[in-house]
């Protein structure tokens, strides 16, 4: 079949000389870069000994924030909830009891709060669409385990303590 444009061009290899049939230069040049990777320094950080320094927008661990009176700030609105893409995020509403005031700042507040760190992917949206500031990606990094059920954090794990 004939082209369209009829500009058909022929490449013809060039031969190959007899140290490049060889393939010398190449396995030079391949080992003078192994051997420079040998006076680099290396990028390992012996953990926990040495902390490695994180960013300024570096997403740890959840936590549920209080206010300045030591009440918690999150008010159960779940907008938290449905802004989580990985779906990591439950709760329960309830309401405040009688003698609850200095414990919970609205009337209505998060009973059960748990995130489901095996799912949650640490993107921050639930950070970003909480009106009341109540929850950050400000903790540390996530440890590792052999048990699927340590990794759902209730409130007990991501309530901060009250600071008197």
């Amino acid at each position: 079949m004939d082209s369209l444009s009829n500009r058909k061009k022929v490449i013809e290899p060039k031969p190959m000389n007899f140290w490049e049939r060889m393939y010398l230069p190449a396995i030079l040049s391949g080992l003078a870069i192994t051997m420079s990777h040998f006076f680099k320094k290396k990028p390992t950080i012996y953990y926990p000994e040495v902390q490695r320094e994180f960013s300024e927008n570096f997403r740890g661990l959840h936590s549920l924030k209080r206010d300045e009176n030591g009440a918690e700030r999150c008010t159960a609105c779940g907008l938290c909830a449905l802004s989580c893409p990985a779906e990591a995020i439950t709760m329960t509403a309830a309401e405040r009891k009688k003698g609850e005031e200095h414990l919970y700042r609205e009337e209505k507040y998060a009973a059960v709060y748990e995130i489901n760190m095996l799912r949650c992917i640490f993107c921050g949206f639930c950070e970003e669409a909480c009106p009341k500031e109540a929850i950050y990606l400000d903790g540390n990094i996530a440890k590792a385990d052999y048990s699927r059920d340590i990794f759902i954090f209730g409130k007990d794990k991501l309530v901060e303590p009250i600071v008197k």
